[in-house]
């Protein structure tokens, strides 16, 4: 039996046929059979969990095909790696997720960024809407004083009577004066050194705990 009968007899429905067409028919056929063959033994070497899924010639070919493009990989070290071959084909993927993903990042991203923000304002005793004005390393002292600037405010409008409301102006006035100072201060501390800058910032603590401290006696609360 010649070489091209037993290819025949293996490929029985393309039997009838001969030169190019009839060889490439055959071969095909022939990688077909090898690709079924290779699904079926996968299936039987599968756990007892999973032997019962059923694999079609289509999904077969293509682990196949996946088994032996990470095999290449492998032999070639690339296995894992970033090369200008996957990388090229990381970029193709994301151009077609991207758009899908960008959303669903975007909100994340948004959502992260609220509760930054939240526990910041928490931190320096602001609303929320209002954190944009307290910016920099001394972001937790400027929030003080704008504070102890309400609070004065508020001395001045619980005054009982115009006697006390005349000294709590007074004293109101020559407090903004020194606070206004004091923030000055701590804007020029930002352009300096750390160590000079972190020597600023321990002053002006300071000065703003003896004013707080007068502004509390002030309403008739005792610090302890």
């Amino acid at each position: 039996m010649s070489r091209f009968t037993a290819r025949n007899k293996r490929c029985g429905e393309h039997r009838g046929l001969f030169g190019k067409a009839g060889k490439r028919k055959r071969r095909d056929c022939a990688r077909s059979r090898l690709e079924e063959a290779a699904a079926r033994q996968r299936i039987a070497d599968a756990p007892e969990a999973g032997a019962a899924v059923p694999v079609d010639k289509k999904t077969a070919k293509a682990l196949k095909k996946a088994d032996k493009k990470t095999a290449k990989a492998i032999s070639k070290g690339e296995h894992g790696r970033i090369t200008p071959s996957n990388a090229k084909k990381a970029i193709g993927i994301a151009k077609i997720a991207g758009p899908v993903l960008a959303p669903f990042a975007l909100k994340a991203a948004r959502s992260a960024r609220e509760r930054v923000d939240r526990s910041r304002a928490r931190k320096l005793g602001v609303p929320v809407e209002e954190l944009g004005r307290y910016t920099g390393r001394g972001a937790a002292l400027h929030a003080r004083i704008a504070g102890d600037t309400n609070a004065l405010q508020d001395l001045r409008d619980q005054a009982p009577d115009s006697e006390t409301q005349l000294i709590a102006e007074r004293y109101a006035k020559k407090t903004e004066q020194r606070l206004t100072q004091l923030t000055s201060a701590v804007r020029a501390a930002e352009r300096m050194p750390a160590q000079r800058r972190k020597s600023t910032h321990r002053s002006v603590d300071n000065e703003l705990d003896h004013i707080e401290s007068e502004l509390l006696d002030k309403f008739g609360v005792t610090a302890r």
